[in-house]
């Protein structure tokens, strides 16, 4: 059974304390939400109000032994002549989603939080990652959340879960927006890093105010 996490705690992927042990070969990270329904009222129920959409992103940062991205990537130019940097770097975000490694990857942007289950995943080969690699750090941002007055107090139902490559959920961390979230467009949701020769997992939930992830990105860097 899955261990219902609290914000700060911290437990052993591999093994927990009721004897489980995990396959670390494939671990998918997963994420999800859903949006606060809004009051429609007399003049929503007539002219048919449709729901706010949101489009919330998944990120990871390679961490060393320093606590540091030691690789930001490159900057490329993209299919409409724009230029996308942190490219193929320590950065797993939707412009560079797979890790140059390929033992890290997001599988995809889920633009509405809709439906029940992950609305994105990060895919980790623990086992396989490099030992230069001692922490993962995964986060989601509300993208154009400030311009568009979204934030984590709009959201409930956020989840971020650990899965292990037989499909056993490891771990589970929930958290619902509330007052204290208003205005806070991004979430430090947990990380994994090592310890010794395991993997440990932490609940973090700390809210951010912006809503570009390379402002949390120079913390760092």
């Amino acid at each position: 059974m899955a261990i219902n996490l609290q914000k700060g705690q911290t437990i052993d992927l591999r093994k927990n304390d009721k004897g489980e042990s995990f396959d670390l070969s494939q671990v998918t990270i997963g994420l999800g939400w859903d949006v606060k329904k809004k009051e429609s009222g007399f003049l929503g129920k007539l002219f048919g109000g449709k729901e706010e959409e949101y489009d919330l992103d998944a990120i990871a940062f390679l961490l060393d032994a320093n606590g540091k991205v030691a690789d930001l990537g490159r900057t490329v130019r993209n299919t409409g002549g724009g230029q996308v940097g942190l490219y193929e770097g320590d950065v797993i975000f939707f412009n560079s989603m797979r890790h140059p490694s390929g033992n890290i990857w997001l599988t995809g942007d889920n633009r509405t939080g809709a439906g029940d289950g992950d609305d994105e995943q990060i895919i980790v080969k623990l086992d396989s990652l490099d030992a230069r690699y001692q922490t993962i750090i995964f986060l989601v941002t509300i993208y154009q959340g400030r311009q568009n007055n979204q934030h984590f107090g709009l959201i409930e139902n956020a989840f971020i879960r650990a899965v292990d490559s037989r499909g056993k959920e490891i771990a589970k961390f929930n958290l619902s927006g509330d007052a204290s979230l208003n205005g806070m467009c991004a979430m430090v949701f947990a990380e994994a890093y090592r310890k010794d020769t395991e993997w440990k997992f932490r609940a973090i939930g700390e809210p951010k105010q912006t809503d570009n992830f390379v402002d949390i990105l120079k913390t760092y860097s």
